[in-house]
């Protein structure tokens, strides 16, 4: 690039950013009208006040301009009417009776009309009709020439009221026009007839002083919109700065800092409201304290009442683990008997470990063990371990990985624990028929979805899914030993994560649950995208619309996918292998 090219382009991006920056101005001046409450008081007070100065302004304007050329017309016309009786008087005292006497006669009525009437725009005209050879031809003025109307003419000959006027604009000594008025009347030449007499008035004078005037006007219009505007900012500000203190103590009150407060000062109504918000801030800082502390407590009490269950039920397992192991030597009851109490006891441990769980997560104290891991090994190992159990329920587990082979850094026992709590759940609602597990993969998302072809749920019962101990129907057992915390715990799993959990049904069409977790390099605020499909495509579309959809999202992103290469596999439950091909 030459050294004459480099300030040709510097000259071009400089005036591109000037106009960008121009092009952005509305968009700013919108934003700060919207966000501030100050700006917008001052603008509305300076646009009321603009309206208003300029509609005074008008007004006087218009009142000087008017009475100012109605002063100027009047003295104008009795200047007029002077210079005509006087021009009257000289014609009657005058013997003239040739060409060239009238003539000076009628130089002698100029120069008293000139000193009368104080203008030098002149002019007379003879009569169309005289025929007198003495009579003194038509003179007119250059500042009148071509300003006398035919209107004008067509009065001042009528004669019936005197004296006309009308306003013209006259050459002014710098070639431009000014405002002005030419008075026409009448007089009587003896032995000749009427002449016409038009005297030029210009009100340049009077039109310098009413611009003057406006100058004056506008400069002090302009000083005193300043004046008032900058009062208006003072007092606006002065009034908005306990409020802007309020939203701000109000934001940090709502961000957790409790103990923050409004400064009062004085004992007006805005110390009063300062006042009033510091109450409101101490009584709800005493309320959450003792919700905090009642919440402590409850998680302390079932803390401690499982770790304290858990000798007694490790006595009981033991005692229960040896009758168990000698149920074949009892009768026929008391071996059921013993047999149950194997399986409460080990129901009753499950229920002790999800209790102890659902606590950390209320506690807010639990921390994920992450590392990599494979979501379709994960989903395989989960699906196998589930394989006797969906057998004796009749149920078929396919597994369909299309996508998501990528490892991610989830923490696996979690992830194992939502997977099997929602294998379980379709196992036991399933109806015996199969059960299809999905994992896929995008640019921002992996996804798990678990598909069941039992009875579904309706939209009230969706809604209701991920309560604690809540069961669709209450009236059925849970034939798999479920404790009625499997589906909370996934949900805060999920959330624990940054994913969602959500959940599609249809009464007569089986049930769909999806996990979504973020890949890496995804912004915590960019929406997450599930590569797979919340509700089914073998749905039927002429069948009963869908019940109910439920989300459950997070808002913090901390699985990491790595960028490697893609695979597609699929695994049926009891093949015992897998088949896997290059994506």
């Amino acid at each position: 690039m030459s050294q004459a090219e480099a300030p040709a382009l510097f000259s071009a991006g400089s005036w591109r950013d000037i106009v960008n920056g121009l092009a952005a101005l509305p968009r700013h001046a919108v934003e700060l009208w919207r966000r501030s409450l100050q700006f917008r008081t001052v603008i509305i007070t300076f646009a009321l006040s603009s309206l208003a100065i300029f509609i005074i302004g008008l007004y006087i304007s218009f009142s000087i301009a008017s009475n100012l050329f109605k002063t100027q017309l009047e003295g104008a016309l009795e200047d007029a009417n002077d210079a005509t009786r006087a021009a009257q008087l000289i014609l009657e005292g005058s013997v003239a009776s040739d060409r060239a006497s009238m003539q000076e006669v009628m130089a002698d009525i100029e120069r008293t009309v000139r000193s009368v009437s104080g203008s030098a725009s002149i002019a007379y005209f003879q009569p169309d009709d005289v025929t007198s050879e003495s009579a003194p031809p038509t003179r007119i003025a250059p500042s009148l020439s071509g300003v006398i109307t035919p209107e004008l003419h067509e009065q001042v000959r009528s004669g019936e009221a005197g004296q006309y006027w009308q306003s013209v604009a006259l050459e002014g000594r710098s070639g431009a026009d000014d405002p002005g008025v030419v008075v026409g009347s009448t007089i009587a030449v003896p032995a000749v007839g009427d002449y016409e007499l038009y005297i030029g008035y210009n009100f340049a004078a009077a039109q310098a002083t009413l611009s003057f005037m406006q100058l004056v006007g506008t400069i002090g219009a302009v000083a005193l919109l300043v004046l008032l505007s900058g009062i208006t900012l003072l007092v606006v500000r002065w009034v908005i700065e306990p409020i802007r203190s309020a939203a701000m103590t109000s934001r940090r009150l709502a961000a957790g800092d409790l103990g923050v407060r409004m400064p009062e000062k004085g004992e007006d109504e805005l110390a009063t409201l300062a006042a009033s918000f510091n109450g409101m801030a101490d009584s709800l800082q005493a309320r959450i304290r003792e919700l905090a502390e009642l919440s402590v407590m409850q998680q302390r009490f079932v803390s401690d009442v499982s770790h304290e269950l858990r000798t007694p039920l490790t006595t009981i397992r033991l005692a229960g683990d040896v009758l168990y192991g000698q149920r074949d030597d009892f009768p026929g009851p008391t071996s059921r008997t013993v047999e149950l109490l194997h399986t409460q006891t080990e129901r009753f441990e499950t229920l002790l470990s999800d209790l102890l769980e659902i606590s950390r997560y209320d506690a807010g104290s639990v921390e994920l063990a992450t590392e990599p891991t494979n979501l379709v090994h994960l989903a395989g190992d989960a699906i196998e371990s589930m394989h006797e159990l969906a057998r004796s329920r009749g149920s078929e587990l396919r597994l369909e990985a299309p996508g998501g082979h990528l490892d991610a850094k989830v923490d696996p026992r979690r992830i194992r624990r939502i997977v099997r709590n929602l294998l379980g759940n379709a196992i036991e609602h399933g109806e015996g028929r199969p059960i299809v597990v999905a994992v896929d993969s995008n640019a921002s998302a992996i996804a798990l979805s678990v598909r069941d072809y039992g009875l579904g749920m309706t939209a009230d019962e969706s809604a209701r899914v991920f309560d604690r101990f809540w069961r669709a129907d209450p009236s059925r057992t849970r034939t798999i030993g479920g404790t009625g915390l499997g589906l909370a715990i996934a949900l805060e799993d999920a959330v624990a994560h940054g994913g969602t959990l959500e959940v599609w049904s249809r009464r007569g069409s089986g049930t769909v649950f999806r996990l979504t977790l973020p890949r890496a390099g995804v912004e915590g605020d960019e929406p997450l995208v599930s590569p797979l499909p919340l509700e089914p495509d073998d749905i039927d579309a002429t069948g009963p619309p869908a019940t109910g959809v439920v989300r459950a999202v997070a808002t913090e992103t901390t699985v990491e996918t790595d960028a490697a290469g893609r695979a597609a596999a699929s695994k049926r439950a009891g093949t015992g292998g897998w088949e896997a091909n290059d994506a």
